[in-house]
């Protein structure tokens, strides 16, 4: 008789989580702005006492051009323990990987190899068929299955977008996640509170107003994503939207509370029109309903027209940008990234309504251009954007791109390539830790996810 057990680098709590021994690989996803050759995954030696610190460990080209490859995860996680999961010997083995632009989904396999294998492809026609979705966005691992954010419908450029489920094992498309939608048109991330049956979504806008960079038409008029939307998990059926405002453009980034019997999270919001902030809100329950409030606004700071690419000089300042976020593990620390002005921000968030800043790093920028300490002569375009959080929270991994046309518009002289790791403890950039230029062979370095989970890819059913 075999003894079935469960994947080890599943954890029961989040307390398990952070225990656990500390990653030795990261796995960065890197696309070809020009299209002309092949997107990759890169996995960066991110263990301290390897010889090969700091450098790429491995590489996988892509067997496709043109795909500009976005927000990966793994095909099961920590929510395989959930009581009512129904595959939980299933292991943490496969990045699914989406193309952005091709609508293509990778499968690679990591399994006993440093360089993933891509094993299978789900093409563009197979996801508009069987779900009515295109573009696909951001993958989750839930108990039932594989959840993929789509931000287009079938036709590739307009909506509604949604999630597609996939099978956790052989990667078949099952269909529209949606059995309900209600208002909701606009898609971009999603996550849940999954011991309550919840799952919360975010809104950016329909492929043809991002894929070309931001139309200012659409912005000046308030047409980008602006809300969140709750969603009975189980049922599959939307429940009630919050409107943040229409100044409040573009709701990204979605961060849950990982203690699983909290109700609460982080929204990051890209831009307010009205003055060229950036902002944080809190959601939580409250009598039964949803509601959501600012808790976090960081100012745009002031530029000279000369320096700004066309897009800013009529307003003659930098905005923040806030293009991520991610709480730690531990409930107790949010890290923001202000794309725009080249900054990476650390809030105590142990009162979630109350957040207190406690850091601030720089790198990049759109007019600071400031260099990591380990080349203070090389200036650096792009900012912090992409970040992942250690499960032990002592670690920060930044990279710098964002999306191909939108680093185009906001950094016209090129973003670069570069990745850097910050130490919590002292929260201090790791001098010895900077891959940069030559060492994505091209390419722009995006996503980031670590070996056996991070603080955004695993969610807990017990405290």
């Amino acid at each position: 008789m075999t003894l079935w057990t469960p994947d080890p680098t599943f954890y029961p709590s989040p307390r398990d989580a952070a225990a656990a021994p500390a990653e030795r690989y990261a796995y960065v996803v890197a696309f070809d702005r020009q299209a002309a050759r092949p997107d990759a995954i890169a996995v960066l030696d991110v263990d301290p006492s390897s010889p090969g610190y700091g450098g790429v460990a491995g590489w996988t080209d892509l067997p496709y051009i043109g795909d500009e490859l976005h927000h990966f995860g793994w095909n099961a996680c920590s929510s395989a323990l959930c009581p009512n999961a129904p595959h939980p010997h299933i292991e943490r083995r496969y990045l699914v990987v989406p193309g952005l632009r091709s609508s293509r989904i990778y499968i690679l396999d990591t399994k006993d190899r440093i360089s993933p294998e891509v094993v299978k492809v789900i093409e563009p026609q197979e996801l508009a068929e069987r779900a009515g979705y295109s573009r696909p966005h951001t993958v989750h691992c839930g108990p039932d299955g594989l959840y993929v954010s789509a931000l287009g419908g079938a036709n590739g450029q307009d909506g509604p977008g949604g999630i597609a489920i996939l099978d956790h094992q052989s990667f078949e498309v099952l269909g529209r996640w949606e059995q309900d939608r209600g208002p909701q048109y606009l898609a971009y991330d999603f996550w849940w509170h999954i011991n309550h049956d919840v799952l919360v979504s975010s809104e950016w806008g329909t492929p043809s107003m991002i894929e070309d960079g931001v139309v200012g038409e659409l912005l000046l008029g308030r047409k980008y994503g602006h809300r969140l939307h709750f969603w009975d998990l189980r049922k599959r059926r939307h429940l009630q939207e919050v409107d943040l405002g229409d100044q409040h453009q573009m709701t990204l980034e979605l961060r849950p509370a990982h203690d699983p019997t909290k109700t609460y999270g982080f929204a990051g919001v890209v831009v307010s029109v009205e003055d060229l902030s950036a902002s944080v809100w809190t959601w939580y329950r409250d009598n039964g309903g949803w509601q959501a409030r600012k808790v976090i606004q960081i100012p745009a700071e002031p530029g000279d027209p000369d320096d700004l690419p066309d897009v800013l000089k009529p307003f003659g300042a930098v905005p923040p940008l806030v293009t991520d976020i991610d709480l730690s593990v531990d409930d107790q620390r949010l890290y923001v990234s202000c794309w725009g002005t080249g900054e990476i921000k650390q809030y105590d968030v142990s009162d979630p309504f109350n957040p207190v800043e406690i850091g601030s790093l720089r790198a990049g920028g759109i007019v600071r251009n400031q260099p990591h300490p380990a080349a203070p002569d090389l200036a650096l375009r792009g900012g912090p954007q992409m970040v992942e959080v250690s499960r032990d929270g002592r670690r920060v991994f930044l990279t710098n791109s964002l999306y191909g046309s939108w680093d185009d518009q906001f950094y016209p002289d090129g973003v670069g390539a570069w990745m850097a790791k910050i130490d919590t403890d002292t929260f201090t950039f790791d001098e010895r830790f900077f891959p940069h230029g030559d060492d994505f062979r091209g390419l722009r370095p995006h996503q980031v996810r670590l070996q056996g989970g991070d603080a955004s890819s695993d969610s807990y059913c017990y405290p």
